[in-house]
């Protein structure tokens, strides 16, 4: 099956050539491709997809702030975290460039997950 997406409205790109690139890679590489795919994904969410409820993924034990981020966006899906990039990004900055705990950082990303799923889930009703 090929299937069409569009790339900034100008260029059509198969499914299969996305394919293509991704297999010729190597490892490292095609991990940043998924990532910044996902990335796009996340900066454009469908808008047709309800407001849903969290996924329950459980807070594993010694979990660093980048893994806390990825299962916070994965527990919460229906979100735009572009809204929420300045006070994730600056939570981040504070764990790497200020030396606080990754637990304190974590406490407080999930705190500002849930709010934004809070406040989403409000706007909708």
């Amino acid at each position: 099956m090929v299937m069409e997406l569009k790339a900034g409205g100008k260029k059509a790109v198969s499914v299969d050539r996305l394919r293509e690139i991704f297999e010729a890679l190597p490892e490292a590489p095609q991990a940043t491709l998924l990532d910044f795919a996902e990335f796009l994904a996340a900066r454009h969410p469908p808008a047709h997809l309800p407001m849903g409820e969290p996924e329950d993924i459980p807070r594993p034990p010694r979990e660093s702030v980048v893994k806390a981020i990825k299962r916070l966006s994965a527990t919460y899906p229906m979100l735009d975290r572009s809204t929420m990039l300045n006070d994730t990004s600056s939570l981040m900055s504070q764990h790497i460039m200020q030396g606080r705990s990754a637990k304190e950082v974590i406490d407080d990303l999930e705190a500002l997950f849930h709010r934004e799923y809070e406040k989403q889930r409000s706007s909708d009703s």
